[in-house]
């Protein structure tokens, strides 16, 4: 996710002449091997353990962020690491790093302590920090500072000779990790065993490295640094960098990096809620840094300015028509063109500025400054400074300002050209802004995405209307007529699942418990003696739907709202049953799987009294999740119905999929008459999920 900014620029050949030092074989394979497998454990880690903790933290999106921040921060600290020790002339800094390799030993398996599970609606940024450095920080440190630290050794064991090999084989390395978690590892290994598996192979890892830094101990001596070793190292071009070129060195890659989470967050929020879209644009980004390094006639620069020009245009003119949810495949191709073009250009200027071997970790820990200051500006100033996501349409204005920086009086044409772009951009983020801004009634972001409420008026029915959007996801509408604004609507509407499961006039009065709150719709069908219990991760969602709409204080039943995750809250509340139990939280652009496991279904029907109903909303634009809870009912010997409702503009109806599970078809059968429901598939190929197992891509629409 993060460690991308790991890629390692090749460093110029030693001059002709120069005397190499004794260096086996075995010695070149290893290093090789060390390199390799430190960049693939570097990648492999950072999905991992995500994934291992997402449950906790209510499966969303500030769990990736807060990844992105911390490993971007290590990778940081491992190059400013990796840039002393390489200064350093005694031995002992050698067995300092074997120490630390065999202190790391004993921070395995890197399999988090359940201590760090959240209690309540605190925030989850700190926390996520603090288990992630306690749990892999010691590791992770150490693989971010082996990339530049083997290849510093390797230049000094082999008299000054060009590092081509380990560059390539840590990138491929790097690459390979990637592509391969989603596809081998995810689907098919329980997380648990992934846990146990990279940490035996980090053994392997760190017994190799520790060789490594063993053997090359005796080429830090004051006696070889003061002859020809020191003279092979050097070369004409190892004059100290200049202010501009550090500059320069850091603001490259941090608008790359900027650009990268910048293009994710839009695709996911403004585009398209589908699964793995944060893939394909680390994908190129990592492509383009290993393009960019690999050999000079890759980034070829007369091509790529033009290219670049044209792209920031292009997607600067499609923002200007962006409709969500219309030309989705178009709009998609052509944002992560355009990062993958952008990315091309910063680190293309960034190998052409790159440094004689003397300042090599020097130039890594500049590009790693970068790196995290990109990443920060988006992962926490974002959320802080804006409203929405405005990020992309703001990183196309600074990739357009950088290249008019670095083109800057070349000619007044260029100039021109460079400058007008960059106002443009600058007018069409201005625009996207105002655009946002328009017909909103409230506007509001947290760590969980951005909150929009506008009022509108129904054309089919002339009903005023006020709506809730989570990203790009209507979460709920309520009608503004004071005669049927208690009226349910939307995918709770009276037919729906939800409806045929909560609206029962003359029964016992209901317990019901709901796992996300959306704008409080469920809460319209509360008589008096009733109990609504709501759930709720985002508090900006609780202050939302308190504020904005009038379900909860409208409402004859007696709600109660609980901040936090749903499930450990369910875990905690040991003695609370439940008449009608509804989850309504997989209709967004992060799924929360671990409300879909084998272990969160068990948890459900043991907090459902004698009798009791669960209600799952399963309406998704990509994902198919009705095989998944077939399977579950199946896998526990509960009975299992799906209610799909059609959009109908004049019943206030939006289309919706619904199961409706229970221990026996008699309860079933009392809630929905004939005809109005199918059987839940259970196809017997899909594995059935578990804490430790799910398969997103089984399951792609």
């Amino acid at each position: 996710m993060a460690s991308t900014f790991a890629a390692s620029p090749d460093i110029c050949a030693p001059e002709t002449g120069k005397t190499k030092l004794p260096y086996t074989n075995a010695g070149h394979a290893i290093s090789g091997l060390a390199v390799f497998l430190g960049a693939f454990l570097l990648f492999q880690i950072q999905p991992m353990i995500a994934k291992m903790i997402l449950p906790w933290f209510g499966g969303s999106a500030v769990v990736w962020t807060a990844c992105m921040l911390f490993f971007q921060t290590t990778l940081l600290l491992g190059y400013m690491y990796a840039h002393w020790l390489s200064g350093q002339t005694s031995p002992r800094a050698h067995w300092l790093h074997i120490g630390l390799l065999a202190a790391s030993l004993l921070l395995l398996p890197v399999i988090p302590s359940a201590w760090w599970k959240p209690a309540g609606d605190e925030n989850p940024l700190p926390r996520i920090l603090g288990l992630l450095a306690v749990t892999v920080g010691g590791p992770y440190f150490l693989l971010s500072s082996t990339s530049p630290l083997v290849q510093t050794w390797y230049s000094r064991r082999s008299g000054g000779a060009t590092p081509y090999r380990l560059f390539s084989l840590s990138n491929l390395a790097s690459l390979l990790a990637l592509l391969s978690y989603p596809v081998l590892v995810e689907p098919w290994i329980p997380t648990h065993i992934q846990g146990i598996l990279w940490s035996c192979e980090y053994a392997v890892f760190a017994l190799l490295l520790a060789w490594l830094a063993y053997r090359s101990a005796a080429y830090t001596s004051p006696r070889l640094n003061s002859t020809s070793l020191t003279a092979s190292v050097e070369n004409k071009n190892s004059a100290s960098p200049s202010w501009r070129q550090r500059a320069m060195w850091i603001i490259l890659p941090a608008c790359a990096s900027f650009l990268l989470l910048a293009t994710t967050n839009h695709l996911c929020q403004n585009i398209a809620v589908a699964p793995f879209l944060w893939i394909v644009p680390l994908s190129l980004y990592l492509l383009s840094f290993i393009l960019c390094f690999d050999r000079a006639h890759w980034y070829r620069r007369k091509l790529m300015l033009p290219l670049y020009a044209a792209a920031l245009a292009g997607a600067g003119y499609l923002l200007t028509y962006e409709v969500p949810g219309a030309l989705i495949l178009l709009h998609i191709v052509a944002y992560v063109l355009t990062l993958f073009i952008a990315c091309m250009f910063c680190h293309g200027e960034l190998a052409l500025r790159k440094p004689a071997p003397a300042h090599l970790t020097e130039f890594y820990l500049m590009i790693s400054v970068g790196g995290a200051a990109g990443s920060a500006l988006v992962a926490v100033a974002a959320p802080l400074l804006f409203r929405s996501v405005y990020e992309f349409s703001l990183g196309l204005a600074a990739c357009a300002a950088l290249a008019l920086i670095l083109e800057y009086r070349k000619s007044l044409l260029t100039d021109a050209l460079w400058a007008g772009l960059a106002v443009w951009l600058v007018v069409v983020a201005g625009a996207q802004i105002t655009a946002t801004a328009a017909g909103s009634r409230f506007m509001a972001r947290s760590l969980y995405g951005s909150v929009r409420v506008s009022d509108s008026i129904n054309p089919t029915t002339g009903e005023s209307e006020r709506t809730l959007v989570h990203g790009v996801i209507a979460h709920g509408f309520q009608l503004l007529s004071p005669a049927l604004r208690r009226e349910p609507t939307g995918y709770y509407e009276r037919l729906s699942g939800a409806g045929r499961a909560l609206d029962r006039p003359g029964a016992q009065p209901l317990k019901v418990g709901i796992i996300g709150l959306g704008a409080g719709t469920m809460a319209a069908y509360g008589r008096s003696g009733d109990e609504y219990r709501f759930y709720e991760l985002d508090p900006l969602i609780i202050q939302t739907a308190q504020d904005q709409f009038t379900f909860l204080r409208d409402s004859a039943a007696k709600v109660e709202i609980v901040a936090g995750d749903g499930r450990l809250a369910l875990e905690r509340e040991r003695e609370r049953r439940f008449d009608v139990l509804a989850v309504d939280a997989f209709s967004g652009d992060s799924i929360p799987v671990h409300l879909l496991s084998r272990e969160a279904f068990q948890l459900y029907f043991d907090r459902l009294a004698p009798h009791g109903v669960l209600a799952l909303h399963l309406s998704n634009s990509f994902l198919d999740l009705l095989p998944v809870a077939g399977r579950a009912a199946q896998t526990l010997g509960k009975s299992a119905r799906v209610v799909e409702i059609n959009q109908d503009f004049r019943q206030h109806r939006a289309l919706s999929q619904w199961v409706l599970l229970a221990d026996s078809p008699q309860t079933l059968d009392r809630l929905l008459p004939p005809g109005s429901w199918n059987p839940a598939p259970a196809p017997a190929w899909l594995r059935p999920w578990t804490d430790d197992y799910s398969n997103l891509f089984q399951i792609l629409k």
